[in-house]
């Protein structure tokens, strides 16, 4: 619900980093997993990411992908996204436009991957075929021999925040141009 303290934009703008910084870290919180939407060839294309790292000095948001999936050929084409969390222990919804890369190679990749092969969720980059291929019923393929890991990250240039209270919803607007009270 209202936190009391945020009734200013800039409390609420820092509040907004402080709890993505968290999603990044709590596995329970209702910002880990934001849906981001990019345009694929004639419509627009949406998935759930896990939200992995933040730089809140930067803007940036940082996601695990696979090299050869669908979003990393639409953000070549066209780099800007759209990611959409839903929060109910906030009652926010956060709505950010982004600058999107992937990274698949270099020490930021290295390193994380090297943290990540001894967990099971190395073998997700591990699959012989890209995600969303099709295997016969039944069956799994089993892991390939190389990963297909990459690093998704979002510049976010604005954020559209709104809080559905009990009584009244708020709704509030940061970009590059400032911070503004919009109609909810």
């Amino acid at each position: 619900m209202a936190d009391a303290g945020l009734d200013s934009l800039s409390a609420i703008e820092a509040a907004l980093w402080r709890e993505l910084a968290a999603a990044a870290h709590d596995v329970q919180h209702g910002w880990r997993r934001l849906v981001l939407a990019t345009r694929a060839a004639d419509a627009a294309d949406a998935r759930t990411l896990v939200l992995r790292e933040l730089d809140a000095d930067q803007r940036l948001l940082l996601f695990y992908t696979d090299a050869r999936s669908a979003k990393v050929l639409q953000i070549a084409h066209r780099p800007a996204g759209t990611l959409v969390g839903w929060c109910a222990a906030l009652s926010w919804q956060v709505r950010m436009r982004a600058r999107l890369d992937v990274q698949t190679e270099g020490l930021a990749v290295s390193s994380r991957w090297a943290r990540l092969a001894l967990t099971p969720s190395a073998q997700d980059y591990l699959a012989p075929a890209a995600p969303g291929t099709p295997v016969d019923a039944g069956s799994v393929p089993p892991p390939g021999g190389r990963t297909h890991f990459a690093l998704l990250s979002a510049r976010i240039e604005s954020i559209d925040w709104l809080e559905l209270g009990e009584h009244a919803h708020r709704r509030a607007s940061f970009d590059a141009a400032g911070a503004r009270w919009l109609v909810p």
